[in-house]
């Protein structure tokens, strides 16, 4: 069975527990993220993660040789911006982390919206998966009478705020569906 790598670890909900932890969690959410497969389920390198890690180290060095050491810098500090307590950042949590029992996932209806892709329609993406982000926006226009009664976000960084200082909401503040084990069929 396979295991779902967006689920924080044991270790995570062991250490993740208040306004302290919480913080440097969420500062560094974007390499738990990223380096948790590596530790819950490991698998072999095959020959195109070496041609991706060959393909960044020779990108990495280009820009070293030609910018120096301050523009590669620049783009590992932007990433603990633009992943940790960035207001855009707020996504990752305001989208699946549970604040009210009763609702599964949120959307967010703010200007930011303009900047993410409409990444922010997340309650309208998981009922139509395949409409491109940009044109999510349509979905709740049409049919608002599905969305209006659904709690929702204007304030992404108002989302990391009272994840950080609910002491309620934690790493496994989540919803997770059990595997179907049964398929149905239509007749």
């Amino acid at each position: 069975m396979a295991m779902d790598m967006d689920v924080p670890s044991q270790i995570e909900a062991l250490l993740v527990r208040n306004a302290l932890t919480k913080s440097i969690w969420v500062t560094f959410q974007l390499f738990f993220y990223a380096l948790r497969p590596l530790f819950l389920n490991p698998k072999p390198p095959g020959v195109w993660e070496f041609f991706n890690l060959i393909v960044q180290l020779a990108l990495d060095a280009a820009m070293v040789y030609f910018w120096g050491w301050k523009s590669f810098a620049y783009l590992i500090l932007s990433t603990f911006v633009g992943g940790g307590m960035h207001p855009m950042a707020g996504h990752f949590i305001s989208e699946h982390y549970v604040f009210n029992p009763e609702q599964e996932t949120y959307s967010y209806y703010g200007p930011l919206n303009l900047l993410t892709w409409s990444v922010g329609y997340h309650n309208e993406h998981h009922d139509f998966p395949r409409i491109p982000g940009n044109k999510l926006y349509r979905v709740k226009e049409i049919a608002p009478e599905y969305y209006e009664d659904l709690e929702s976000y204007k304030s992404w960084s108002q989302v990391i705020y009272m994840y950080i200082m609910d002491c309620t909401i934690g790493p496994f503040s989540r919803m997770k569906r059990k595997p179907s084990t049964t398929s149905k069929k239509t007749e």
